[in-house]
């Protein structure tokens, strides 16, 4: 850990130190970008979503309607910008709508 003993630190930082050591970090995101599409999408997409998941920095989603999925295209932009506010940093910079 970075802190030594008797220094004060945050149970955050403490946290951070963990996951960057252990690389627990590119899982957590994996799962947190999954949440938050379903999150930032709401129900409605929801439930033509058929899996999605995190390939480094391109965020998959597969969807059941052909149709949502070119509505769904032309807003590729907004939808990675709403997707990284959500997850409180920038690690979606492209997502694929299959």
């Amino acid at each position: 850990m970075s802190k030594r003993f008797g220094e004060h630190t945050s149970l955050g930082d403490l946290l951070k130190d963990f996951l960057a050591a252990g690389k627990l970090e590119k899982g957590l995101n994996k799962v947190s970008a999954e949440q938050a599409w379903h999150q930032v999408m709401g129900s409605a997409i929801s439930k033509y979503t058929t899996r999605t998941f995190l390939d480094g920095d391109t965020f998959y989603v597969d969807l059941s309607s052909s149709v949502l999925r070119e509505e769904l295209s032309y807003g590729k932009d907004k939808m990675i910008a709403m997707l990284n506010e959500a997850l409180g940093k920038s690690i979606i910079q492209k997502i694929v709508l299959r």
